[in-house]
């Protein structure tokens, strides 16, 4: 039964808009509270020795995602060439913006068979760690952080020179 507004028109509900949720220590405060801005956060795509942004990678619809079918076996996916998921949280200080985390999570592609491994809760773990400005690069070839850190210095270079140290460092520069 619709309930009736004011001078018998029904009453149109407030649509009230979904967002992502993380659990935080703030008190919850209602529908979307602890909600987070994904606008400041990228995904880059490290494969081989190249390095691009790919924001598909936020629904796993990146280019090297595209048309896979993953698995959480390892074993499923013999034939796959390792590519990883780098999470890229940008902030701003006084000074200006700048790169305020970075986690990368490794994953498996076999184009041909049309098969991938990835483990998921990684892949949302790790992005919820860049948001959170960690720095979480382990596992990265010498090649795989030459081409993150030539992707970042080029995309922004001011943005690389107001980063942490501990970016310049994991990624050898």
């Amino acid at each position: 039964m619709e309930q009736q507004g004011q001078g018998g028109t029904p009453e149109k509900k407030e649509k009230r808009s979904l967002a992502f949720n993380v659990v935080s220590n703030k008190e919850h405060k209602g529908f979307g509270a602890g909600t987070i801005d994904l606008n400041n956060v990228s995904s880059v795509i490290l494969d081989g020795d190249e390095a691009y942004i790919d924001i598909g990678a936020m629904h796993a619809k990146s280019k090297v995602e595209r048309g896979i079918k993953f698995s959480p076996n390892k074993e499923d996916v013999p034939n796959g060439r390792k590519c990883w998921i780098v999470w890229v949280a940008v902030d701003r200080s006084e000074e200006g913006q700048y790169y305020a985390g970075a986690t990368a999570c490794e994953m498996l592609v076999d184009p041909e068979a049309r098969r991938g491994w990835k483990i998921l809760a990684d892949h949302v773990n790790k992005l919820d760690y860049a948001l959170k400005r960690r720095f979480i690069l382990d596992g990265l070839e010498e090649r795989e952080k030459a081409a993150l850190r030539k992707l970042l210095m080029e995309h922004n270079a001011e943005w690389w020179e107001r980063s942490p140290e501990d970016l310049k460092a994991g990624l050898g520069g």
